[in-house]
């Protein structure tokens, strides 16, 4: 899970994480967390969407007129956000709509942005999110596909940068997800309740500490943290200079072959993850282990599984990219976990 979270930090257009697992397994906890991790960006300063001052597909159209007029752009460093989508938001709140305040006040029509520009070059964290509302994953959907959202209500018509990393998370025993959104979601992972005595106390030891005072276990941790918000920044600048052998992209489509995986997205997404890892732990070569430790997540979800299976287990995908990569199963599956486990 802190794997896929961090690859998907380095990379955005790995395309998110789905996370199932166990109740109380720390999953909120843990993406929460993430954005202490996010480094800062360059935004327009006072534009609601977050527009960059250089790239033109996340300029909202006000910031691309202004830039067409030769104006010069005022330039601030924020935090990438980092915005909670409940499962009571309405399709205005997350869509955006219009200004009431505006019409009232001023007479004129005017937009009020909504959750989705707020995302905006940013991270959307849906808690349970096998429970949402058909009609919000109709807009996350349409949104997560095409990078923009657009808005044609009461006279106002809208069309903004809407490009985040979507992230999800919920109980399979509480309801399936909808194919077209999961398969939206770049990796999965499956989180299951920690078992060896020795772990669940350490779990119980950090968590009273926080409570007792958590000012000071913030502080115990700081050091540590900011190792690893470094480690990201420098994967981040290195990433472009990562490379992947064309016998490992075919290996990896033939992977995806043999799984019957439909689309290329499968394809695409361990790509990038293998590159993201490779940059993670320093290299500018990807190599074997690092296609090892991300294909599972990266095609668990996007098999033809089983009816009575909430998500494939994984087993296939590990037996497959040993046959293709003609390795030892018991060794490799011993591997997936280690990584798994660190």
């Amino acid at each position: 899970m802190k794997l896929a979270l961090l690859l998907n930090v380095i990379d955005p257009r790995i395309g998110g994480v789905m996370i199932m697992g166990d109740r109380g397994t720390g999953k909120s906890t843990t993406i929460r967390a993430l954005a202490d991790l996010l480094p800062g960006i360059d935004v327009v300063t006072g534009d609601p969407y977050n527009s960059s001052p250089e790239d033109p597909d996340l300029q909202s159209s006000e910031v691309r007129q202004k830039v067409e007029d030769g104006e010069d752009l005022s330039i601030e460093q924020k935090q990438v956000p980092m915005i909670d989508l409940p499962l009571g938001a309405t399709e205005d709140r997350l869509c955006g709509t219009i200004d009431i305040e505006k019409a009232l006040s001023e007479g004129i029509r005017a937009f009020e942005p909504g959750l989705l520009a707020k995302a905006n070059r940013g991270l959307l964290y849906v808690d349970e999110v096998n429970l949402l509302d058909d009609h919000l994953v109709d807009v996350l959907l349409d949104s997560a596909a095409s990078g923009w959202n657009t808005v044609e209500r009461e006279g106002v018509s809208v069309r903004h940068p809407a490009r985040f990393v979507l992230i999800g998370s919920g109980n399979p025993e509480e309801g399936e997800l909808r194919p077209q959104l999961l398969d939206r979601f770049g990796m999965s992972v499956e989180v299951r309740t920690v078992r060896e005595p020795d772990l669940r106390v350490q779990v119980v030891d950090q968590r009273t500490a926080f409570d007792t005072d958590p000012d000071n276990f913030a502080n115990s941790v700081q050091e540590s943290q900011e190792k690893l918000q470094k480690k990201i920044i420098e994967a981040k600048n290195r990433l472009e200079n990562v490379t992947i052998d064309n016998d490992l992209r075919l290996s990896i489509s033939s992977v995806c072959g043999e799984l019957d995986v439909d689309g290329l997205r499968g394809d695409i997404v361990t790509n990038r993850a293998a590159r993201a890892l490779a940059a993670f732990e320093g290299r500018t070569d990807v190599t074997e282990n690092d296609i090892a430790r991300v294909v599972t997540c990266s095609l668990r979800h996007r098999l033809r599984k089983d009816p009575l299976e909430q998500i494939d287990s994984g087993d296939r995908v590990v037996k497959v990219f040993c046959k293709v990569f003609d390795r030892n199963e018991t060794t490799d599956q011993s591997e997936f976990e280690l990584a798994i486990a660190n």
